[in-house]
């Protein structure tokens, strides 16, 4: 069964990521507050990236590598600059200084 990972972003600029069977029904019931708690009490949202898989646990997969980044690598993301995304998987400690 296929699967979907994507990314909402929230009212309050926040950015919440997910994954689903049914992009469409999904969204929709963000939407109407019946999504996650973060979604709820940031409505409304908005879908600003999204990526289909050809099975749910390689979606999930994703999604959880995705909420691991910070804001600025998910923007890069979203934006369609996965150039930036090797420069900015550094840790901070590895950085010169």
């Amino acid at each position: 069964m296929k699967g979907w990972m994507y990314i909402l972003l929230c009212s309050d600029g926040s950015y919440y990521t997910g994954s689903t069977i049914d992009l469409e029904r999904r969204i929709e019931e963000h939407q109407r507050g019946e999504g996650a708690n973060h979604t709820k009490k940031h409505l409304p949202v908005q879908l600003v990236y999204s990526e289909q898989f050809s099975r749910i646990d390689e979606a999930f997969a994703r999604e959880k590598q995705i909420q691991g980044w910070n804001r600025k690598k998910k923007e890069a993301l979203i934006f369609g600059n996965p150039n930036l995304l090797p420069a900015l998987a550094q840790a901070y400690r590895d950085l010169e200084r």
